[in-house]
């Protein structure tokens, strides 16, 4: 123990930032200046945090005075959280599941309410949250078959923290047949749909795209790989060089899921012989660029719009899959591999209104960005239907203010 808390202090010394990071782990928490009640939404990364950004922007408005408090897990979901929100919200990190630490958390925040996205099962979190009386919100719930099977060898654990929840807003009828199968009460359930297909698209995104892609990279046939993971990128690579062979002008945007990873993708495309331009050094790409790596968080969305073709990752390996309706909402066509076990519903419906495809390998993956590349009227078709889809199942945000506003009042 001695020397565990050595190294954290040695790390701590090194970075400020990753020592107030622990402490906050650990429940103790800066200074606060906090007017009003608090509001406590909790989302683990930046996919949690997106997905919960029409939410919290109607809230802002309708909830004038409350503190909003946004805790995530891991660093970026925090940046992307400052980058969204800046002042009109705080950002934490959320302690520790141990009783100390969420003990001292509750003493020092008192929320009113506890709104929890999508899936965070902690047994001391909710255990005290439901002691001081803190009602428990799941907001846009679901419940992967993995994570169903994992949370099953945890049973009674399980159903008693699930019975701490006051309500739960699932994502759909198999999301919460699944939380009811592991012990939550089914009058505590509603089903309000996904609330990723209410992601805000910006007015003025296709102008800001068209002048990105006119000034950066004019009349070049363009694909985006996005949310990649480890060894991922290796496959993505395989397949550009196939592309290249019928699409010599073509230009990969290529989004590492990590920013902690960005430096070794970059390693690895040069020493497959690409050129590379990174985003954060604001050059435009020449000629003989092949490879725009885009190691900026909060600029996916508009690099998905500047995008003829979007693949996304975390789908040719075993991290099921990563969110496609953010392409789907610009009516840019799909591509994913078939590890989508985290956006299965998702991948359903875009492929029942013929919006997307799925590949098993590079070879695939080449073969299907090749043929879209090769017929616009067929990019077009597919982006309208994706982009259609979207649009006719938001709504979901409405359905969870209104539940949300009447626990507050």
């Amino acid at each position: 123990m001695p020397f565990v808390l050595l190294r954290l202090c040695f790390l701590g010394f090194r970075s400020p930032e990753y020592l107030l990071r622990w402490r906050e782990r650990f429940g103790w928490l800066p200074p606060l200046e906090i007017s009003g009640p608090v509001f406590w939404l909790h989302a683990v990364s930046v996919g949690e945090v997106e997905a919960a950004r029409p939410l919290i922007n109607r809230l802002l408005t309708l909830l004038p005075g409350y503190q909003i408090i946004i805790t995530t897990v891991t660093p970026t979901g925090g940046q992307t959280v400052q980058q969204r929100f800046a002042d009109k919200v705080i950002h934490l990190y959320l302690p520790y599941d141990l009783p100390c630490s969420i003990r001292r958390f509750l003493k020092h925040l008192r929320p009113s309410i506890c709104v929890i996205m999508e899936t965070e099962l902690w047994p001391n979190l909710y255990h005290y949250c439901h002691r001081q009386h803190i009602p428990i919100v799941l907001a846009n719930a679901r419940m992967s078959l993995k994570s169903l099977n994992g949370y099953r060898k945890f049973g009674t654990t399980i159903k008693r923290t699930l019975a701490c929840v006051s309500r739960l807003m699932a994502q759909s009828k198999l999301d919460a047949d699944r939380f009811m199968s592991l012990g939550c009460e089914p009058a505590r359930i509603s089903i309000t749909g996904n609330l990723k297909f209410d992601m805000n698209v910006p007015a003025n995104l296709h102008e800001q795209s068209q002048f990105v892609r006119n000034k950066n990279f004019p009349h070049r046939p363009v694909w985006i790989a996005a949310s990649t993971h480890e060894h991922e990128e290796a496959q993505v690579l395989d397949a550009f060089e196939q592309i290249l062979r019928e699409y010599d002008d073509c230009l990969l945007i290529l989004a590492p899921r990590h920013p902690q990873r960005f430096k070794s993708v970059e390693n690895l495309c040069g020493r497959r012989g690409f050129e590379v331009v990174r985003k954060s050094d604001n050059k435009a790409c020449s000629g003989s660029t092949r490879i725009l790596l885009l190691d900026t968080l909060g600029d996916l969305q508009l690099y998905y719009a500047c995008a003829d073709i979007a693949f996304v990752g975390g789908s040719l390996v075993a991290a099921g899959g990563h969110n496609m309706l953010e392409p789907a909402s610009l009516g840019v066509p799909i591509i994913s591999g078939r590890n989508i076990a985290n956006f299965h519903e998702i991948a359903e419906l875009l492929q029942g209104v013929d919006a997307m495809y799925l590949v098993d390998d590079a070879a695939a993956l080449a073969e299907k960005v090749m043929a879209l590349l090769a017929d616009a009227g067929r990019r077009r078709q597919m982006g309208e239907n994706a982009k259609r889809l979207v649009v006719e199942n938001r709504g979901s945000t409405d359905q969870v203010v209104s539940i949300i506003r009447s626990m507050l009042d």
